[in-house]
């Protein structure tokens, strides 16, 4: 008879449910912080293909813990671009989603430039269940809409000289105040070795909770890599680019004591001001334990054999 062992994030599937009802108070509550103004301007601009939500979910991909609260998990939010404060939803909603141009070229066969409406029409959605870990010690479980990274490699077919994928945010001060601020590197530049981002966790988030992405969470494409730190899942993308060079990230140009290329979750590695052995999930009263590549250690450690020297967990 054949079985199906259960991976390591796996959990059945009453466990991946919404907070309690006091917990949903709470985060309901904190949803209407929000002014009367974001959801006038959300209703403005219709959602980047809102008839492909719900995507189906894809049930290999399940978690250990309650999904977070939807109005928490889209209320508390880093964007620089719009804010160092994690209040930036009302501010984010400025943002124009058409038209959204998406360049993916460097070291490609096939370069593309196309509408990211179309480019989310020709891919793959589902859903997926993804733990998400901030370097500021906050955590929460996400129902990610999108499609693998992989899939996007695909459509453009790298050349063999290629190493890195780059990723690249929009740049428009007019509506993102953030980046009037000169003392930061605008845009916002992350990265990938190439192998990471084929890796089947890494992933373009296009919706979540079952619908378009919202502004603030980086419509209408981001990354969500969630074996690590959240900074490096870089919102509103506008470029891809396929390159031999590593790239030097947003934040490693700004403090390179604190923040390197790879940002692999570790409990045992601190930040250099604060501890990661534990993390307080949004919602909760508590905290949990940090685990090691953010509990997917066993799907993605291979991909650093041979790199032990290199500062992995900055």
């Amino acid at each position: 008879m054949l079985t199906r062992s259960r991976r390591i994030w796996d959990v059945v599937s009453h466990r991946a449910t919404d907070e309690s009802v006091y917990l949903r108070r709470r985060a309901i509550l904190a949803g209407m912080a929000m002014s009367p103004m974001l959801a006038g301007m959300a209703r403005a601009e219709a959602a980047v293909a809102p008839e492909l939500y719900p995507a189906r979910r894809n049930d290999g991909f399940t978690l250990d813990r309650p999904l977070t609260d939807e109005a928490l998990a889209t209320s508390y939010n880093n964007y620089y671009e719009f804010g160092s404060h994690k209040r930036i939803a009302a501010d984010a909603q400025a943002l124009m989603l058409r038209p959204w141009t998406v360049t993916i070229d460097g070291l490609v066969e096939a370069p593309l430039t196309l509408d990211a409406e179309d480019l989310i029409r020709r891919m793959p959605l589902e859903e997926r269940l993804y733990r998400h870990r901030c370097v500021e010690a906050w955590s929460m479980a996400v129902p990610w809409t999108g499609f693998p990274l992989r899939a996007l490699l695909d459509l453009v077919r790298p050349l063999g000289a290629a190493r890195y994928v780059t990723m690249t945010t929009f740049q428009d001060p007019s509506v993102a105040a953030g980046q009037k601020q000169v003392w930061y590197p605008w845009p916002y530049v992350e990265g990938l070795t190439i192998d990471e981002a084929a890796h089947e966790l890494a992933f373009i988030g296009t919706g979540i909770y079952g619908k378009p992405m919202p502004k603030q969470n980086g419509a209408p494409l981001r990354l969500v890599c969630p074996w690590k730190y959240g900074f490096k899942s870089i919102k509103g993308i506008v470029r891809f680019e396929l390159t031999e060079q590593r790239p030097t990230s947003f934040w490693q140009r700004i403090a390179p004591d604190e923040y390197g290329f790879w940002a692999n979750v570790n409990p045992e590695v601190p930040h250099p001001r604060w501890s990661q052995a534990t993390e307080r999930p949004l919602g909760e009263s508590g905290t949990r334990p940090t685990l090691l590549f953010n509990g997917y250690a066993e799907q993605v450690a291979g991909l650093y054999r041979g790199r032990e020297a290199e500062p992995l967990f900055m």
